[in-house]
């Protein structure tokens, strides 16, 4: 039987300062799991395939054109940001967060650290701050009724759209200035309202920026080279980490530290010792050889729920291409393993899981012996709440590869700061790396574009969205993709005269990337 390589067992950052998470993946392999499992060598060379984008993204960071991890050494939008948000907060009560998709994912997934979104999880000091709420799908009933509800006197917006452009949260922030305008809050409109929105480039359009001028209010700088499901270690993702009462810098301390292969290493950074590395190979290599095409995201933690989301659509949006793509779906342990364990187990071998496992032993309510034995659960007698979940979280990844379904664990010291910043980045290298072996470029979003670009708005029929350009990995894509977005190129001329660029992200892509003909 193929044997497992005892290098991929267990990789993650290097141990240093601050809590931080190590990845299992011994569950995948042949010798753990029988005929269902990766064979060695389908791993070995996708690694291997891996050699050159690592060299290009150590290459970008080298010269400062990669954005996304040459932003981890800076401050200065963080003090930036910490300043206009203790403006905008005075006298506030409650802080809404307007944006959708990647503009809104990412600052839920740092403010649920917190115990945000989690019934009675605020602490002392939470609850000292103004209430925070994230209206990140456009649904008319809800928005009316909150508008309504909300003292919106001592309501503070922070609208964030990349491009200026985007429909629904123009809306929202349209519908949010009437009703402020209506309780003849006018003049205070400048206090009641931040935005961040990309810089305005030469002869560009940004409906965002243009009303936040024409009233007043302050706009932060998105970062021009980052896209939006890429953005939540930028001012869009820490605004509401900062709101929270987060340290925004410990989340980029432990970015950094999961990519210290990529910007710290002298030498070439080694696929087959970087855990995002391993854990892309894992991935395409099981959809391409076993026909594993769901990856489930299954977190074991309350403050880990919106993780699950946000990894949903970096995964989707940034691989589903030109027939490419696997599909993600997110769970949460222990409770989906009365909901889909069943189907995991037992339904088709196409789920790959993933369990994240912060240190639940020895924590909680510790449950007295006489009501254990009444209850019938004997076993905790004594014991605290999370040795149940610990035991869980053990058994359910034993029991899925006994059933000979591929898994993953990571472990978590310390669900904090530093832990999410390094999970996050990890899945976001994890997900380029593994945009680079589908061959497909992981900055883009052609279909959501052409969505947008055919979508005729009933009341105008114009389209609003203009994004910014985005390039393949490491080569063009395929022929049928490259067809694809000529054909994209040609629907956006037709909108409004022009061509549009062919990706909202707006993502700079690292040196020796490739990026495609913009057909202008």
């Amino acid at each position: 039987m193929d044997q497992e390589p005892q290098s991929y067992r267990r990789s993650g950052p290097p141990r240093g300062a601050g809590s931080s998470y190590s990845q299992d993946t011994h569950f995948c392999f042949a010798a753990k799991n029988g005929e269902t499992g990766l064979a060695a060598a389908a791993v070995d060379e996708r690694l291997d395939r891996l050699a050159g984008p690592l060299a290009n993204l150590k290459a970008s960071v080298r010269d400062g054109r990669f954005e996304h991890l040459t932003i981890l050494d800076g401050e200065e939008d963080i003090a930036g940001a910490e300043a206009a948000l203790a403006k905008l907060s005075a006298g506030a009560q409650t802080l809404i967060f307007l944006g959708t998709g990647g503009s809104s994912l990412g600052g839920q997934t740092l403010a649920q650290i917190s115990g945000w979104n989690i019934p009675g999880g605020a602490d002392t000091a939470q609850k000292s701050r103004p209430r925070t709420r994230f209206y990140d799908n456009l649904d008319p009933v809800t928005l009316g009724r909150a508008l309504a509800n909300l003292d919106l006197a001592k309501t503070r917006f922070v609208v964030t759209s990349k491009s200026g452009g985007t429909a629904e949260t123009l809306t929202q922030m349209a519908a949010a200035l009437a009703a402020a305008e209506a309780r003849g809050l006018r003049s205070q409109i400048d206090q009641m309202f931040l935005a961040v929105s990309d810089p305005l480039a030469p002869g560009g359009r940004n409906a965002l920026r243009s009303l936040c001028a024409e009233l007043d209010i302050p706009v932060l700088d998105h970062p021009a080279g980052i896209g939006g499901r890429f953005s939540a270690l930028s001012v869009v993702g820490l605004l509401p980490a900062i709101a929270r009462g987060l340290d925004a810098r410990a989340v980029r301390r432990g970015a950094r530290l999961a990519a210290h292969a990529i910007i710290d290493s002298k030498d070439g950074t080694e696929a087959r010792h970087f855990a995002p590395a391993i854990g892309a190979a894992i991935a395409v290599a099981l959809a391409e050889t076993r026909g594993v095409r769901v990856n489930v995201m299954m977190p074991y933690s309350d403050r880990l729920q919106r993780f699950g989301a946000w990894y949903v659509q970096l995964w989707a949006e940034s691989l589903g291409k030109g027939g490419k793509g696997t599909t993600p779906l997110a769970c949460l342990g222990p409770v989906d393993q009365h909901s889909q364990l069943q189907l995991f187990m037992d339904g088709p071998a196409e789920h790959y899981i993933t369990i994240i496992k912060p240190q639940t032993a020895g924590v909680g309510p510790v449950i007295p012996a006489d009501l254990a034995q009444r209850a019938g659960i004997s076993f905790l007698a004594g014991r605290p709440v999370g040795d149940l979940v610990n035991a869980q979280t053990n058994a359910v990844a034993k029991a899925l590869a006994q059933a000979g379904r591929p898994v993953r664990l990571i472990d978590v010291d310390v669900l904090d700061e530093h832990a999410i910043g390094a999970l996050m980045m990890h899945f976001m290298l994890e997900t380029v790396l593994a945009a680079s072996l589908m061959g497909v470029d992981a900055f883009d979003q052609p279909a959501v574009e052409l969505r947008k670009a055919a979508d005729p708005r009933g009341v105008g029929g114009e389209r609003v969205t203009a994004g910014a350009a985005a390039g393949p990995l490491n080569a063009l894509p395929s022929g049928r993709m490259r067809a694809g977005r000529r054909a994209q190129d040609q629907r956006s001329a037709g909108c409004d005269g022009r061509l549009h660029s062919l990706g909202k992200s707006g993502d700079r892509w690292p040196a020796g990337w490739t990026a495609p003909s913009q057909g202008r």
